[in-house]
């Protein structure tokens, strides 16, 4: 509700910029500085438009309260709003500029031209008002003109003022009904149209303002006047006119130019991959195209970007799954190191997009034992010296299989992982011999989820032991073989979850070193 206050008090302040500007300006001028008056009738002019005001400000407020219902109903505390609601309050703020043009126009300025002609009327008959019934005409014609001015001023700052409205109740909808208000194209008013007039009207104006004020002055005397008063007289009322033309101009730039800047904007932050970006349903015009036609073009990129995504981490689980097929024990290897990694990485506070890479990474650790030959891969037994030589050229073969994917570098967030997830922290560890920080951050985090995946896992030599005898193994490693901050985050994750209920059991006791995390084949 608090957001509806704050809308209303910006129409009120726009409403009323508009009237100083159109009203006490342009009509000011008409009257107290072209019309050579007594300060009899100039008392009885002021006290005929404090009468007719009230008239106009009754009859454009109640018009105002009825524009305003649905979009008030949506914030009424007591109201659950409908999806119907919601889209009607949506079209009506689209309607708002337009609607405030009609609202000037027919109430604004028959209000206050209806009772102000028929107040002067009286006056002039009987009360000795010494104007000419002829000035009622100008005087017609020049309200009609001020209520042009005003009407095009409200346009403009409505437009302005419905856009932070238009998106708020976007997301209210999205929010509480998880529809997404649009308006489908369709156009309220044409670009054509809203242009046409604004520029007619700019271009118009200050001809016919400077007309009426001749007019007057010639009634009364304009060749009779020395020419420092006439340009006196005659810059003021140029100034006024020019003084419009800039401000409406400036007005109708800024619509202009907003939903291209807007547009800009998106497309800007589209091309640098963010595909959560919408531009905001804010335009009635054609523009309202564009901006429907730009948030399904992202939509469609965004479920493009998906189903890629989806497929790419279907081929990956698929390419572990049979990479993993290849020695019996081993199964899910792959999958379950990757699980690990993700939760390790989560726990250090990595973002979606680097997790993403990790789980790829992860799963694709082992895809160097492609190149192993099976009498090594799958050897029941341990394994000799020049077989583990052998076994260690794993990683290197498993970066050299990625580097010929295509793109180039579409793998390259993965290698670093791949080659260096059995680097150790002290720097024993292969095939580079880094050692700390030196180790790039998957191969760190990796390191520990194969290990422990490793030690729980049936080997044709041994049994896989007692996660609680793993982690114990990975709390003594910590700082010498592993990360010693992603081992504690790993273990505190392991006691949480995978100690749930878990008792230990009778092969805890057996003593494995530390060494043995490394032989996963």
């Amino acid at each position: 509700m608090q957001s509806y206050r704050l809308f209303m008090r910006r129409l009120v302040r726009n409403y009323m910029i508009g009237s100083a500007v159109a009203v006490m300006g342009v009509g000011s001028i008409l009257i107290f500085s072209t019309l050579k008056i007594s300060a009899y009738d100039a008392r009885l002019l002021l006290l005929t438009l404090v009468i007719s005001i009230p008239f106009m400000i009754i009859s454009e407020s109640a018009v105002f309260r009825r524009h305003m219902r649905p979009i008030r109903w949506l914030f009424d505390e007591h109201h659950t709003a409908s999806a119907q609601d919601y889209q009607t309050a949506f079209l009506q703020l689209h309607r708002l500029p337009i609607l405030a043009v009609r609202r000037v126009a027919l109430p604004h300025w028959l209000g206050l031209a209806g009772p102000a002609v028929s107040l002067t009327l009286i006056e002039i008959l009987y009360f000795h008002l010494t104007i000419p019934l002829s000035y009622l005409v100008v005087a017609i014609i020049g309200s009609i003109l001020v209520a042009s001015m005003h009407a095009l001023i409200e346009f403009f700052l409505t437009a302005e003022a419905i856009v932070p409205m238009l998106s708020e109740v976007q997301e209210m909808a999205r929010t509480a009904l998880g529809m997404h208000l649009t308006l489908d194209g369709k156009v309220l008013v044409s670009v054509q149209s809203k242009y046409r007039s604004s520029a007619l009207l700019i271009g118009v104006f200050p001809l016919i303002l400077f007309s009426l004020a001749t007019q007057l002055r010639l009634n009364q005397g304009l060749k009779t006047m020395q020419p420092s008063a006439y340009w006196q007289w005659a810059g003021v009322i140029l100034l006024v006119g020019i003084g419009f033309s800039i401000l409406s101009s400036g007005l109708l730039a800024r619509v202009v130019q907003r939903p291209i800047v807007e547009l800009e904007s998106k497309m800007a932050k589209v091309q640098r991959g963010n595909l959560q970006t919408r531009a905001i349903e804010a335009y009635s015009d054609e523009f309202s195209r564009l901006v429907t036609g730009f948030n399904l073009m992202v939509d469609d990129l965004q479920a493009r970007e998906l189903q890629t995504m989806l497929l790419t981490q279907s081929l990956l689980t698929t390419l572990a799954a049979a990479l993993d097929a290849r020695d019996p024990y081993t199964a899910g290897h792959s999958q379950r190191v990757s699980d690990y990694s993700v939760e390790i990485g989560k726990r250090a506070g990595l973002t979606a997009t680097v997790l993403k890479d990790l789980r790829e990474s992860a799963l694709l650790h082992d895809i160097g034992k492609i190149g192993i030959p099976d009498t090594i891969l799958l050897k029941e037994g341990r394994l000799s010296a020049e077989e583990f030589e052998v076994m260690k050229s794993h990683p290197v073969v498993g970066e050299s299989i990625l580097l010929q994917v295509q793109p180039p570098n579409a793998m390259a967030a993965l290698l670093p992982g791949v080659r260096s997830h059995h680097e150790r922290y002290d720097g024993d560890g292969y095939p580079d011999g880094l050692s700390g920080e030196q180790i790039p951050l998957f191969g760190r985090i990796m390191a520990i989820a194969d290990a422990f995946d490793a030690m729980t896992s049936d080997r044709p030599y041994r049994r896989g032991m007692p996660a609680e005898k793993a982690i114990s193994i990975l709390r003594e490693g910590r700082g010498t073989q592993w990360d010693p901050i992603f081992t504690d985050l790993f273990i505190d994750w392991a006691n949480q979850h995978l100690l749930a209920g878990e008792r230990p059991s009778a092969a805890a006791a057996a003593t494995v070193p530390i060494a043995a995390a490394t032989e996963s084949p």
